[in-house]
């Protein structure tokens, strides 16, 4: 790859994004663990209200984690958010709130795996360990022509390989951030901009006709079928609202009472009789259907009936609507939550 071309792209067509002005590890870090799964203009808002909210890791630290999933509701995958508050908390109680400036060392922190090590490494410590996240999966394997399954064992050691093969060592940090963007802005998914690319003479996807077929991922992902009943309990101003112990989606965030069931996707009249008597519901009527959704995660969609019950007496675990602000809430909860009450 001529790297001085890449580097020159760069610095001509770069997005001005706030953590790209600064070698402090605690921005770069919340920044990467904030853009996992997520796209830059998504993302940035919400780095942006962190960095208000929590200046230094010592104010990440020391929060409730309670308001930092309330500050993250809506980008989802909240272990991220949770990985975040754990990590800040061990960063400050055993390493006196200094980052480890290695990539080995980067690696020992929780929810920080080689991509966001090799990052902070590279950008706040010059450290020439190269980065590699699906910018630079498609951009090399097209590139190189190279057609095995990224998403494989060999895959991996393969592309890790070539990643620290082309990695500028005088300007590790630039190079990684040049390629990565490059790949996001130029060399995209679907309708790459090959025509006018300066890596085009030298791309064996572009000059063979292969730039649509590369990079090459197995399909591996089981998607289970949920099926879930929410009740919008109501009583006077207030509402039902509990919080998710079960590890898996959504832990630590509240939401309505919930019955799960089968594929049938009905619910008994034992089921009905359960809820109402864990909750202390005294139902006016019966329970009526509002609405349905299905809300699609990465390995999983879910079937989401919403009910509605008034209660003739003040249920268990009832707040005030007025108070829904402090509580996280999944999105697809708390949308619906905007739209009835």
């Amino acid at each position: 790859m001529d790297t001085g071309k890449l580097l020159e792209w760069y610095q001509q067509n770069k997005r001005d994004l706030p953590w790209r002005q600064t070698k402090d590890p605690y921005k770069v870090w919340l920044s990467e663990i904030i853009l996992q799964q997520t796209q830059v203009k998504q993302g940035l808002p919400y780095y942006q209200k962190f960095v208000s909210h929590y200046p230094t890791i010592f104010d990440l630290a020391a929060a409730e984690e309670q308001e930092v999933l309330n500050l993250w509701q809506g980008l989802g995958y909240y272990s991220r958010a949770r990985n975040l508050h754990y990590t800040a908390k061990d960063i400050v109680t055993n390493y006196q709130g200094a980052f480890p400036n290695t990539y080995k060392k980067l690696l020992k922190l929780k929810g920080v795996g080689s991509y966001t090590a090799a990052a902070i490494a590279s950008f706040c410590y010059n450290e020439p360990v190269a980065v590699l996240d699906g910018n630079v999966f498609r951009v090399l394997s097209r590139l190189y022509g190279v057609t095995t399954p990224i998403n494989t064992t060999e895959g991996k050691k393969v592309f890790t390989k070539l990643a620290q093969q082309n990695l500028n060592l005088q300007q590790p940090g630039l190079y990684n951030q040049a390629i990565m963007e490059f790949g996001a802005l130029h060399c995209k998914p679907s309708q790459p901009k090959c025509e006018n690319c300066p890596l085009a003479v030298n791309c064996v996807a572009y000059q063979t006709g292969q730039t649509t077929d590369l990079p090459v991922k197995l399909s591996k992902i089981k998607v289970k079928q949920r099926y879930l009943h929410y009740f919008l309990v109501q009583w006077q101003d207030r509402i039902i609202l509990e919080k998710r112990e079960n590890k898996g989606i959504w832990q630590n965030l509240y939401q309505l009472p919930l019955i799960e069931t089968g594929k049938q996707n009905r619910i008994s009249k034992g089921e009905f009789v359960q809820l109402f008597n864990k909750y202390k519901i005294v139902p006016i009527d019966k329970p009526v259907q509002i609405e349905k959704t299905i809300h699609k995660l990465t390995h999983q969609h879910l079937h989401i009936t919403f009910w509605q019950v008034k209660s003739l007496k003040k249920p268990a675990l009832s707040v005030s609507k007025s108070t829904l602000k402090d509580y996280p809430l999944p999105v697809v909860i708390a949308r619906f939550l905007e739209r009835y009450l």
